[in-house]
Order: structure tokens, then sequence, then C-alpha cells
């Protein structure tokens, strides 16, 4: 399945700046994709899937073939996951990507996009724009050895 442009419009840069424009697929062409959806009160994206990010990001933040994106899909608790929550995420883990703040008009327009099931999530995009992995569970290990072996 191809993947869907993104319509978050809410970003900041690895920095944690504000950006002005969206972040679009279509700006990485020909890179591999990995986005992360979590919400910052969900307890499994904290214990689990920030962690796998940042294992991942650490291994291959170098990497100019691999480009990683985190994104608040909020579809519940919207009182809870904002836009601020994003820039302290980013913080508290040391992780020097983009994210996303996606509350969309009520549900997250990554979840309607992509149809996924809640958070934490990880979505994998080929350099082909194709989607290659989205679920739950990532085995983090595993993800490391395919892209090491698929980008070295």
């Amino acid at each position: 399945m191809k993947a869907p442009e993104l319509r978050v419009k809410q970003w900041i840069n690895a920095n944690g700046d504000e950006l002005k424009e969206p972040i679009k697929l279509s700006d990485y062409k020909e890179k591999f994709k990995i986005i992360y959806c979590f919400q910052h009160w969900c307890p499994g994206c904290h214990s689990v899937g920030l962690p796998s990010l940042k294992k991942l990001v650490d291994i291959f933040e170098r990497n100019d073939k691999i480009v990683f994106l985190a994104v608040q899909t909020v579809f519940e608790g919207a009182h809870a996951n904002t836009y601020e929550k994003i820039v302290e995420t980013q913080k508290k883990y040391n992780l020097n990507i983009p994210f996303g703040h996606d509350p969309g008009n009520g549900m997250s327009t990554i979840m309607e996009d992509y149809s996924t099931g809640g958070t934490p999530w990880f979505i994998f995009i080929d350099q082909e724009d194709n989607i290659v992995f989205a679920d739950f569970h990532i085995n983090t290990d595993g993800a490391i050895q395919y892209l090491k072996e698929t980008f070295s």
C-alpha cells in the first residue's frame, strides 16, 4: 500500500523550534521513513515505544538514507496530549528528530489515513513510499538488524 501524504499541521524541528510549514513525506523522497505515533499520557509509549525509538535513532541518526519522525496522534485525552507535550517528550528522551502534533478534528489524521490502532505505533515507509510495516509491536533488535543490512 502506498503511504498517504501526511496531513499533520503542527511540527517542531529537531531542536524543539516550531516549524512554519508542515513536514510532508514528499520532503523525504527516496529515503526510508520511520514514523513513531504516540500520546504523551500513554504508559506503553513511555515504557516500550519511546525507548525503542530512542534506540533506533541513536544507532541510525547519522544515516542519511533513513528519516525519523515522531507524531502525537491524539484520539483521546486532548486536554492532556497537547502541543506543548511534544516538546516535553522530545527533550525527556533527547530525541533530536522532528515531532508533530496531530489532533485532527477530534481524530488524528494519521490514524484515519494509515488505519492505525492506537499508540504506541510504528510505521515504516520504504524509499518508494510503500508502507512496509505498521503495528503496535516492534521487534527493536530485528528492526535494527534489518536496517543495518539494508542501509549499511
